[in-house]
């Protein structure tokens, strides 16, 4: 019988050019609709078993990260963006974020927006900064706090980009001295820098703020810390924050999220120079009728709803964190062992992200050694700072410390083959 009568549809085996099929014909296309189901039932059998035997890559890496194969399965249905069903998912997705920020619904609300991290900070500083008499004041030490630069420069927000030394936190000191000598509509840091992985002081940025500049909003970018590092809104005069599905909660990406103070985002109506990233319009509409404005993120939002099911059973945010701490300890002391020179402090190096100085033998070439790594299936990453040669390494997402183990094991084996000496010499 041929793939296409194998294939033929319901309403074929009732009518056939308008006539009554004969009870010969109708045996034969029922045989072909039985073979049918069947093909489609191996197929999807041979789709879930490859996908279990193909192992994925491990990616040590500040994202995408590596997901549970249970939050992977959450997505292997569809479901539409009005039905009740997915409304109801918005809900207690919105609902939980909130939870998880420590925080009261009556003070704060979550705005998930479809799209990377990238998209929910711009959103920030498309929503909360007016039109007229305002300027930003941006605290930087990495790739990610120029990168809001750029935002502004793009939407014609006047700004103040306070550079620091990226193996350093942001200085209190200095922020203290720029708040009393300019008058900013809002302030923004970043609290993991995973360019580096420093983590900045987020908590005495916002009391400083407040004590200073009462009035002015505080952004704090969370994209990589929200889920495992602790984040005192109250105590930090947090008005907004930003974070990302597929980041600490261990989503897919597809959708970031902004947690936001309801006085402040109530003050933003008509401020947005965007349409799709005007958060208050976003809030409006999804508090209105619990439906996206435009097209959500179906899958990437079932799978999340699986990733804070994981995130509960683990412990929460002290749970994972405390993963994430046993990762970062064996792999600093693993890296440390073989010689490799971290480029942070280890006063200010968080458990996020680490980065390593390029040795400095002679035989080391960086994506030689990325290459022969990856074709172990360990995925790491190449360095985001300007001035030092680094590589990155993280320990974030489905990792566990016996992944962390078996990433030195194979750093090892390549440094070996790369005729690097061990421990190496810096």
């Amino acid at each position: 019988m041929s793939s296409a009568a194998r294939c033929l549809p319901l309403r074929c085996v009732k009518l056939f050019g308008g006539k009554r099929l004969s009870s010969e014909t109708s045996v034969a296309v029922e045989t072909a609709r039985t073979l049918s189901c069947r093909c489609l039932t191996n197929q999807v059998a041979r789709f879930s078993v490859s996908s279990q035997r193909q192992a994925d890559k491990k990616l040590f890496t500040p994202g995408p990260l590596g997901v549970s194969m249970t939050v992977k399965e959450a997505m292997l249905r569809d479901l539409g963006s009005r039905d009740v069903e997915f409304i109801n998912l918005v809900k207690f997705i919105r609902s939980r974020l909130v939870e998880i920020s420590g925080v009261s619904a009556v003070d704060f609300t979550s705005v998930p927006i479809q799209g990377s991290g990238t998209f929910a900070v711009e959103a920030v500083f498309q929503t909360a900064v007016p039109r007229d008499n305002s300027k930003v004041l941006i605290l930087e030490n990495g790739a990610y706090g120029k990168r809001m630069s750029k935002m502004c420069e793009s939407t014609s927000i006047p700004y103040h980009m306070e550079s620091f030394p990226e193996d350093q936190c942001v200085d209190l000191k200095r922020v203290e001295e720029l708040l009393k000598g300019d008058k900013f509509s809002l302030v923004s840091c970043v609290h993991c820098e995973t360019s580096s992985g420093v983590f900045n002081p987020v908590q005495e940025v916002g009391q400083l703020v407040n004590k200073v500049s009462p009035g002015t909003v505080y952004f704090v970018d969370a994209m990589s810390s929200f889920g495992a590092v602790p984040l005192d809104f109250e105590g930090g005069h947090i008005d907004f924050m930003v974070s990302s599905a597929n980041k600490c909660m261990q989503g897919v990406p597809g959708f970031s999220y902004a947690v936001a103070r309801r006085s402040t985002l109530d003050k933003c109506k008509g401020n947005s120079r965007s349409l799709s990233l005007d958060l208050y319009d976003q809030n409006e509409g999804l508090d209105k009728n619990g439906q996206f404005r435009f097209t959500p993120a179906t899958h990437s939002m079932l799978a999340f709803r699986q990733a804070i099911k994981e995130f509960d059973e683990e412990g929460g945010l002290e749970g994972r964190a405390k993963r994430y701490k046993k990762n970062h300890e064996v792999l600093a002391e693993g890296m440390k062992r073989l010689g490799f020179k971290e480029l942070l402090d280890e006063s200010v190096q968080g458990y996020i992200i680490t980065s390593y100085c390029y040795p400095s033998d002679s035989n080391f070439n960086f994506m030689d050694f990325y290459n022969r790594l990856n074709d172990k299936d360990q995925v790491i990453y190449p360095g985001k700072t300007l001035d030092i040669d680094c590589f990155r390494i993280g320990n974030i997402g489905h990792l566990f410390p016996e992944d962390m183990t078996k990433l030195l094991q194979c750093v090892q084996d390549v440094c070996r083959d790369m005729n690097i000496a061990i421990p190496i010499k810096n």
